[in-house]
This record gives structure tokens, C-alpha cells and sequence, in this order.
């Protein structure tokens, strides 16, 4: 019983930390939560590497799982991360293996050796995977080969997650961290936050800092009380 109480009192402390440890919840691809909406983007991961091209991009909304593709992608493949900025190496890497380049809309590139890396992982039979909120299309490309190479990369857009998946991503969440929780409460959750999985996670991270925090259990007044804090309070019925 005593160190019940121990234990207890041991993860109070660490939720009363100005900073919280980072949760390592499960993400590999026997945790992926398939819908509809990631359908097309799991087809393509897994079919590395008889790709329609040399070239993939992951497009879709902040949140939306284009990330953890990209990471279940890289641990199958042994990708290397790269970053095609001016002087960088990014193209002799390419040349030697598959490569990720994330959050391409975000990060920025220069057009020149984001050219030449697409070049070299066509010429040796290569895989490049980019992850982006944008298509292609919309990304600040100049130099005329490279928007035309671009054309030529298989696209899969991924949608933002519908209320069955976040319900299931939000299960998931409180079991990584070992919590179970009431339908009910998932539901009330689900019906007032934004819809992204990045929101799923803010939103369990909060509710079970606070919960440790005052020693209480997750319920619908505590989740009231984030959702209204993070701003998402009004419900959609």
C-alpha cells in the first residue's frame, strides 16, 4: 500500500513540473488506425517499393497522420532525412538510398538542389517521400525542371480525420498512456474539439496532466474545462 502511495505521489510531482516529460505514445504501423480518409496514403506506404514513381508526396491538413506514415515509411525503408537547402549535401544522399524530406510547405527549399535531388533519385533507382499541408502545385517553385518534375510525383491527399477516427485516436491515446475512458466521454470530447489528430493529442496530454495534477479522475467537467481552455467549448450536435 505504501508504495501505492509512493508512486502516486512520484507522478503528482512530475505533473506539477513547469514542464511535462513528452509522452512516447505508440506509433508504428500495427498502431495506425486505418479509415477512409487514410486509405490511399497507407495503400502507398505499403507498397514501397513498387511505387508508380520514384517520387511520393503526403499532402493534407495539419494533424491529418502524414507524419506518422512518414515515420512507419522511414523505419520499413531505412530513409534518410534530408533538407535540399543551397549547399546542403541533400542530392549525393539521395544518390546512396531512399530519403524523407517533411513538412516541405513549412521547412523551405531551394529549387536547385530539390532539383537535382529528385534527379538523383531517379537516375538510381531511388525513393523520395515529402510530406506537405499544400500540393505541390502550390509550393513557391521557380525553376521551370523542377515544377515540371513535380508534376511527374504521385500525390495522395489525405483528408482531415472524421469523428469515427478521432474517436478511436483518442482511445488509442488514453491507452498509450494506460487510462481507459467512457464512450460517452469520448463522444462529449469528440463533438467540441477541432478536428485534427493534433487536437486529439493537446487534449489527452492536458486532460491527464491535470487529472495527476489534482489527484482526480477524467471526467466530462475536466474535459469541459480543457476544451474551454484550448477554446473549443462549443458543441456541434
Amino acid at each position: 500500500m505504501t508504495e501505492v502511495k509512493n508512486a502516486d505521489s512520484r507522478r503528482r510531482a512530475v505533473e506539477q513540473l513547469p514542464l511535462a516529460f513528452s509522452h512516447d505514445a505508440a506509433t508504428g504501423r500495427d498502431d495506425l488506425l486505418v479509415s477512409e480518409r487514410l486509405a490511399a496514403a497507407v495503400s502507398i506506404i505499403d507498397a514501397w517499393p513498387q511505387w508508380p514513381s520514384p517520387v511520393v508526396i503526403l499532402a493534407g491538413p495539419v494533424g491529418s497522420g502524414k507524419s506518422h506514415l512518414a515515420k512507419i515509411w522511414q523505419e520499413h525503408s531505412g530513409a534518410a532525412d534530408i533538407w535540399p537547402n543551397a549547399g546542403s549535401n541533400a542530392s549525393l544522399v539521395a544518390a546512396s538510398g531512399p530519403v524523407l524530406f517533411e513538412d516541405v510547405d513549412r521547412v523551405g527549399f531551394d529549387d536547385t538542389e530539390l532539383f537535382h535531388v529528385i534527379n538523383s533519385v531517379r537516375e538510381n533507382g531511388n525513393s523520395l517521400l515529402m510530406t506537405s499541408r499544400l500540393w505541390p502545385m502550390s509550393w513557391p517553385a521557380q525553376l521551370a525542371d523542377l515544377r515540371s518534375r513535380l508534376k511527374a510525383a504521385t500525390v495522395v491527399e489525405i483528408g482531415e480525420p472524421d469523428e469515427e477516427l478521432l474517436s478511436q485516436v483518442i482511445v488509442k491515446l488514453f491507452a498509450d498512456r494506460q487510462l481507459g475512458v467512457d464512450d460517452k466521454l469520448v463522444l462529449y470530447i469528440v463533438n467540441r474539439m477541432e478536428r485534427s489528430l493534433n487536437a486529439a493529442q493537446t487534449i489527452v496530454e492536458r486532460l491527464d496532466r491535470l487529472a495527476l495534477s489534482r489527484g482526480t479522475k477524467i471526467t466530462r467537467s475536466l474535459a469541459a474545462e480543457v476544451l474551454n481552455e484550448l477554446g473549443n467549448s462549443d458543441p456541434i450536435d
